[in-house]
């Protein structure tokens, strides 16, 4: 029997190599002068991103520039809505990996809006925004994080009382994704596993959520089948473009799968952890994954009624290890912890100590980590066991 579920609403998704030869017709539907927000490396390193330039020089697009650095800021939010509130904007378009995209969500959101962000920070602000915004263009040059097809934009202010809060409305979907493969062909190794495995944590995570349907669970299998085939070849020979589309769309689809289900455990540490410590999201992310599913799995054991989640477990094993004869379900479940461990060690995922993190930051962290829509309750002990293992 299928159960009732609610489906957030998309974008409008282009996807295809080449496709980002189209950005400035888009454009042109909604006029000729735009906010360009980039990433400083993703974009200027970038071939496609000279041509992308070209290109809208040659259509008569005015591209004003706004480079993000690391995570975006409410800072460099607010300071870019105060410049722009006044002109004539007629799209934002953001072009790079999930702090670019999340930085222009953002600010196409707030040049409407005379307040500053961080008042419309969930857990932050108590005011709520309106819906308003300029129309936004999301075009990833990473595979990781799905921006480009949801509905909320994370934004960081790192420190001893820092933060990350996401700012959120319907209405603050892109309009239209598009998606090039193409655009990812330079991304370096290292970005290439950390980015892969945010993706593949999050198309996990909402797979075996608390908030998991049968239309999420769908999209997050044909998500999964392109990360079993994609992410190591990427990360290994990153001109591979079949390598590249594969990653491509699972990141896409994953960011539709959180946004509809929710995610768990490894996302629930990566705020606090973020909020605290410069670290790339996607390396706490890809270094957790693997212990926290193990952490998971044993408390799902021992807690009576957890057998669908099991269940769903043995399925990835049997997707990420192949079949074996005589193999059981529980063979499975084991077989896709010991597959996760493996590829944390391949792609070389640091431990958590390397970033400063000293012993006594940990308490902090732990009582902040979040378990919401992670398939099994998971005790303090359960949550420390899963960040010592990645902590030295």
């Amino acid at each position: 029997m299928i159960g009732s579920f609610n489906f957030s609403v998309l974008p409008k998704i282009i996807f295809g190599k080449g496709k980002s030869a189209e950005l400035p017709k888009l454009i042109k539907g909604y006029g000729d002068n735009i906010i360009l927000v980039t990433g400083k490396e993703s974009f200027q390193n970038n071939p496609e991103g000279e041509k992308i330039v070209a290109s809208l020089k040659d259509n008569g697009i005015t591209a004003n520039p706004v480079v993000v650095t690391g995570e975006p800021s409410p800072a460099i939010v607010d300071k870019t809505a105060r410049f722009f509130r006044e002109k004539e904007i007629d799209c934002v378009v953001a072009i790079g990996g999930g702090s670019v995209m999340d930085a222009g969500k953002a600010i196409s959101a707030m040049i409407p809006d005379e307040g500053v962000v961080e008042d419309y920070l969930e857990g932050r602000g108590d005011k709520k925004h309106s819906g308003r915004k300029i129309p936004f263009i999301a075009v990833p040059t990473t595979a990781g994080t799905g921006s480009e097809t949801t509905k909320n934009a994370v934004l960081s202010m790192v420190g001893p009382e820092g933060f990350k809060a996401s700012l959120r409305h319907d209405n603050f979907v892109p309009e239209i994704a598009l998606v090039d493969p193409m655009l990812t062909l330079t991304c370096p190794p290292d970005i290439t596993a950390a980015s892969g495995m945010d993706c593949f944590t999050q198309l996990v995570e909402s797979y075996i959520s608390t908030e998991a349907s049968p239309f999420t669970d769908a999209l997050a299998q044909e998500g999964l089948k392109a990360v079993k085939k994609s992410l190591v070849t990427s990360y290994e020979d990153g001109t591979d473009v079949d390598a590249r589309t594969g990653m491509s769309f699972a990141a896409m689809v994953s960011g539709i799968c959180l946004a509809n289900a929710g995610l768990g455990i490894v996302h629930g540490f990566a705020s606090p952890i973020g909020a605290r410590f410069n670290i790339p999201h996607g390396v706490i992310c890809g270094t957790l994954m693997g212990a926290a599913n193990e952490v998971n799995v044993k408390r799902l054991r021992a807690t009576p009624g957890c057998e669908a989640a099991l269940i769903k477990y043995a399925r990835l094993g049997l997707l990420f290890t192949g079949k074996r004869d005589g193999a059981s379900k529980e063979d499975y479940v084991d077989a896709f912890i010991v597959y996760l461990n493996k590829l944390v060690e391949r792609f070389k995922l640091p431990k958590l100590a390397r970033y400063g993190i000293a012993n006594d930051h940990i308490y902090d962290i732990l009582k902040k980590a979040d378990c919401k829509n992670n398939p099994v309750r998971l005790s303090p002990a359960d949550i420390k066991e899963i960040f010592m293992k990645r902590y030295k």
